[in-house]
């Protein structure tokens, strides 16, 4: 019967999604709650980006992390109020791409892994200058500093930053995820 077998396919696909969705939201919240701001900002080391590895597994990663980004995202308005929407649209895409990246390169898992890496750092840096601004956060007038209309130069430091903060979680926490999931045969 390849109706049933295809709704079985179907179901199957849709509660992997779900689950991801939920592993990835609830551990990206949780470091949101962290006073060092390790989830967002021009510096970040957003820890459930290790998560991201189980696109190497199966296809129902890459919607699945797309909607955790996007549930945890929406957090974010509680905290800093709708200028966060910019990361629920942009950074939920930038988590999509780089999930749909490793899917599609899962043969050659240390490349694949590259995806979330240069989704992030290119499309995050772009819109968090915008963030920081409407939070007041260019401005120090007790040092001095002034950074209102330097949009090129924060950006390209959010691309250094934000890459190395995504290279450091991928890599330093993802990969041995990977490598134990395999080993353990976690069947997706």
């Amino acid at each position: 019967m390849p109706t049933e077998r295809a709704s079985l396919g179907t179901s199957r696909f849709v509660a992997q999604a779900g689950v991801i969705a939920a592993v990835y939201g609830a551990v990206t919240i949780a470091v949101l709650q962290l006073p060092s701001q390790l989830g967002w900002g021009l510096v970040q080391f957003r820890l459930s980006e290790a998560v991201t590895v189980v696109a190497l597994f199966t296809p129902a990663a890459v919607p699945g992390l797309a909607l955790g980004s996007v549930a945890a995202n929406l957090f974010l308005l509680a905290q800093v109020g709708p200028i966060a929407l910019l990361d629920v649209v942009f950074g939920s895409l930038a988590t999509l791409l780089g999930a749909a990246w490793t899917w599609r390169l899962r043969a050659r898992p240390a490349l694949a892994l590259l995806g979330p890496v240069v989704a992030n750092a290119l499309i995050v840096p772009a819109y968090l200058p915008l963030v920081l601004a409407g939070l007041g956060l260019y401005r120090v007038p007790l040092l001095g500093i002034d950074l209102e209309g330097a949009w090129l130069p924060m950006y390209l430091f959010g691309v250094a930053a934000v890459g190395l903060g995504q290279t450091t979680v991928v890599y330093g926490l993802g990969w041995p995820l990977q490598a134990a999931l395999r080993r353990l045969k976690v069947g997706f």
